[in-house]
């Protein structure tokens, strides 16, 4: 084995972000998206530019997406933009050596990442996500890869036991890897099983991004009959889907009518704008985009049905995929990532119908940002041919290292109208919360991932019956949107069931709750009386299990309201004054530094 030094990920589109590894170790990992408060961001340059913070040289660059990045600078060099800052920032001097683009396995940078943190030593991986890389057909016809199963083993390697691209199809074939096992490929023009998903998202009048949100609308529909959204494991109803790869699909509504159950006729307003004459005809389109936007289409059954149906079914296919994966290979250790492993309504039913002895990890970091740690992890192990197993890692909390200090507190609330108190302890916080108030609470290094894990959180009372509509109403969410509860591990089971897990510390599981919980924290249990929890013990976060510590001892309820800080439609709080200009700009008052044991209450009664 051979030292590396310092390796950078990236992942350069969607959720874009950057990995910093040192000898195989994490240093940080950040998401530019937390950097340039921009949701969903893509092009790096802001945490490329972090890495300046760590290091002033890096060994390798590994650039990971689904595409090339050859599109040159329109400069003198003509390198791709990402080799190009890289160089101008003097991380590297020699591109041609340093610079390793993986651009043609996308999925195989969301499988490494899964496996290297599994714990496990052979592994295979299940990728579901919208559309991965991008391949050229022997007839010149492009496909995008949507699902893959993959044998992984130590140091570096990923045979390809399943693949399934969209594109131009139907065509099956199957092709044999240089070991001689055979690889499954699956090619058609159908919706792959999260293009669907996407698709029912915007349907439910939503971006396509947000497939988080018909999750959570999914237990407000009930079995119907509505078309099938998946006709078989190749993808999804072609009647029901238009699908233009890669960029997204689309319900048609032309033949069910159904589902065509609209507050007005959306094709009312086309008809009008034949005539721009008639003001007659103009008043009726005004009339038609008030009623557009006041008509909200989860309300109606045929989105909630819809909603329904999607995750019942696509559920079921991935289960399926793990199962064709543990029949082909015999290996009943599974990893999934990719989009579709933040569904935590399908990693808990995916507990109840694994096989005996099935043992499963679930990535945290499944969006596309985890790709450039997958890169960066892939490009570590290849390089360097370390054998050595990897503990299973659960530490998520890795953002870049904050300067948290009573000067930079107290001069950070006095630009938002705060009041600082100090010397706060947690009883006095948790009676602050017990008072109906919603307190943020800011330490240390940020989560990766999507959730929040109790460094960028935002705490209520679980207790109250309004606590869900009141928080929503605050965030700026949609009314049947589920909050989460953070749990002390050694009361979890007497409150959820985890269907023989014994923890959930990264929040990847929607669970039951055991029978007369959801009466005693209403706020947190949806509708269908499930929570996505976070377990929690003092040495995984001191400051925060302590804080629940001091709930339950207030109120015997060994849990709290836990919520990502931040506002609907923005990403989570990154830095001091990122969570204060939060505060200021909602109906939010309190923020705990529990290093610094201060308080700080934002006055929005005396703004400039």
């Amino acid at each position: 084995m051979r030292k590396t030094g310092y390796i950078a990920g990236i992942a350069r589109g969607h959720n874009a972000g950057v990995c910093l590894l040192k000898d195989g170790e994490i240093v940080f990992a950040i998401e530019e998206e937390r950097l340039s408060r921009y949701k969903y961001d893509g092009g790096p340059f802001a945490s490329m530019i972090k890495i300046l913070d760590y290091t002033d040289k890096i060994d390798y660059l590994a650039i990971s997406h689904t595409q090339d990045a050859d599109e040159p600078l329109n400069d003198y060099v003509r390198q791709d933009v990402y080799t190009a800052l890289a160089r101008k920032l003097r991380l590297i001097e020699d591109p041609e050596t340093q610079v390793v683009k993986y651009h043609a396995q996308h999925h195989r940078s969301h499988a490494a990442l899964a496996f290297y943190r599994s714990g496990f030593e052979k592994a295979s991986a299940i990728i579901v996500d919208g559309a991965g890389t991008f391949v050229e057909r022997p007839d010149g016809q492009t496909m995008f890869e949507v699902e893959s199963i993959y044998d992984c083993a130590y140091p570096a390697t990923f045979t390809e036991i399943y693949k399934h691209f969209g594109g131009n199809g139907p065509w099956r074939t199957e092709h044999y890897n240089a070991d001689g096992s055979a690889t499954e490929v699956m090619i058609n023009d159908k919706a792959g099983i999260v293009k669907a998903y996407e698709a029912v998202t915007r349907f439910c009048g939503f971006d396509s991004i947000e497939a988080g949100k018909t999750m959570g609308l999914f237990p407000y529909g009930e079995p119907n009959k509505a078309p099938k959204i998946y006709t078989d494991s190749f993808g999804g109803n072609k009647h029901l889907f238009t699908c233009t790869y890669p960029n997204g699909a689309w319900v048609d509504e032309s033949e069910f009518p159904e589902i065509r159950d609209r507050i007005y006729d959306p094709s009312d307003i086309i008809r009008s704008a034949t005539d721009p004459d008639n003001q007659d005809e103009q008043d009726r389109i005004q009339e038609l985009l008030r009623k557009s936007d006041r008509e909200d289409v989860t309300l109606l059954p045929s989105r909630r049905n819809m909603a329904y149906n999607v995750q019942v079914e696509s559920q079921q296919l991935v289960l399926d995929l793990i199962l064709k994966s543990i029949e082909r290979t015999g290996n009943k250790n599974i990893v999934i990532s990719g989009g579709y492993a933040l569904n935590c309504v399908a990693n808990y039913f995916f507990l109840k119908h694994l096989p005996e002895g099935v043992k499963i990890y679930v990535e945290p970091v499944s969006n596309d940002a985890g790709t450039a740690m997958g890169a960066a992890f892939y490009h570590y192990y290849l390089t360097s041919q370390d054998n050595k197993l990897r503990t299973k890692d659960e530490n998520l909390f890795l953002g870049p290292v904050q300067n948290i200090t009573e000067d930079i507190i107290r001069e950070t609330a006095k630009k938002y109208n705060g009041n600082v108190t100090t010397d706060i302890d947690y009883k006095h916080v948790i009676k602050t919360i017990r008072n109906k108030n919603i307190v943020a609470l800011y330490q240390e290094r940020g989560e990766s991932g999507p959730r929040a894990l109790g460094n960028r959180s935002l705490m209520y009372d679980p207790t109250d019956p309004d606590g869900k509509d009141f928080v929503n109403l605050v965030k700026k969410r949609e009314y049947f949107r589920p909050f989460a509860a953070t749990v002390l591990q050694d009361d979890v089971h007497e409150w959820f069931d985890l269907r023989g897990m014994e923890d959930s510390p990264s929040m990847m599981y929607a669970v039951n709750c055991q029978p007369g919980i959801k009466e005693k924290i209403p706020a947190v249990i949806h509708v269908d009386d499930t929570c996505r929890i976070q377990t929690v013990t003092k040495e995984q976060n001191e400051h925060w299990y302590n804080l629940i510590k001091e709930f339950k001892n207030q109120t015997g309820v060994p849990a709290l309201f836990n919520t990502s800080f931040n506002l609907g439609g923005e990403p989570l709080v990154e830095t001091i004054d990122d969570a204060m200009r939060t505060l200021y700009n909602s109906g939010i008052n309190y923020i705990y530094f529990p290093a610094t044991k201060m308080l700080v209450n934002i006055d929005h009664n005396d703004r400039a």
